[in-house]
């Protein structure tokens, strides 16, 4: 193995922080893996990482020497691509919450890799904040406001918000006809995994930004859950256009308050600060913002 795919390895075990995933993810034994180490080791005189039975760590130099090869092996990349025009190629792991994937995503992701059939995408669907490093993940979608990190977020869209409830609801506790009104009601409102926080009920009045808080005997983490939930008459609940058009043009939902308007949520893509994005990566964040605005996501359908 030369120089260069020592490198790569080396990346991937402190991505993975583990010699059998980041041998999985090349293709080589696990042997053969801390063989390349070791040796690597040895011709730098210093020690790359703290092993244990659990756990893979960088040194300090470890750490040092990471920063280094990533830019590297990143201008190599380009360089070697720029001069031959050759097409991206290799595995994307990407993170997404599923609804975003399903409803933007998916429907698209045909003509991306019929456009790039070089690049492979792994893709993970889930609500909870990712180690982007540790899990060895290249970027990752989201929708809803950011907590703080030391990743780059890039702007994608915003996504229109109403508030609505199921026919059933409304018969059993009539319906709110102003914000102030929805301290008389329920909702079933999402929860962080996070920080465990219920998110408010939020309009934008005159006089700004107002956060309600509503009664929720009954809350949720995940996003389909949280839409079953609001179908089943269990509360008021403020939800994205995109995700329950149908329901809305079905009668299966019904707005309300519709002259109170909410605040657009955003969508992100976010991405280790350290490291230079690959062609790939590029790539792929770069046709993200295509799709969401090819589908007039920002835009959107309000049903009434």
């Amino acid at each position: 193995m030369d120089r260069l795919d020592s490198m790569r390895l080396f990346t991937r075990v402190v991505d993975r922080r583990s010699f059998t995933q980041a041998a999985h993810d090349l293709g080589i034994p696990r042997s053969t893996a801390t063989q390349v180490i070791r040796q690597l080791e040895e011709r730098l005189g210093v020690r790359l990482f703290q092993r244990t039975t659990r756990t893979v760590r960088p040194t300090l130099d470890g750490e040092a020497y990471y920063r280094r090869c990533l830019s590297i092996l990143d201008d190599v990349e380009d360089a070697e691509g720029a001069f031959r025009g050759a097409v991206p190629k290799g595995m994307l792991r990407v993170e997404v919450q599923g609804t975003i994937a399903r409803h933007f995503l998916l429907p698209g992701l045909p003509q991306f890799l019929e456009r790039y059939p070089a690049i492979e995408i792994s893709m993970s669907e889930g609500e909870r904040w990712v180690d982007v490093v540790r899990e060895g993940v290249d970027c990752v979608l989201r929708y809803g406001a950011l907590p703080d990190s030391d990743l780059v977020a890039r702007s994608v869209t915003t996504l229109p918000r109403i508030t609505c409830a199921a026919p059933a609801y409304f018969e059993r506790h009539g319906v709110p006809k102003t914000p102030e009104d929805l301290v008389h009601h329920r909702a079933v409102c999402l929860r962080s995994i996070t920080t465990g926080a219920l998110r408010p009920f939020e309009f934008l009045l005159d006089e700004g930004l107002a956060r309600i808080e509503v009664a929720s005997p009954f809350s949720v983490t995940g996003t389909e859950s949280f839409r079953d939930a609001v179908l089943l008459g269990l509360g008021l609940a403020q939800m994205p256009v995109f995700h329950i058009e149908r329901d809305l043009a079905e009668g299966r939902l019904v707005r309300i308050l519709a002259d109170h308007a909410l605040p657009a949520a955003p969508v992100s893509v976010l991405y280790p600060r350290n490291r230079q994005l690959s062609p790939r990566v590029r790539l792929f964040i770069d046709w993200v913002v295509e799709r969401f605005t090819a589908t007039g996501a920002e835009s959107g359908m309000i049903a009434t």
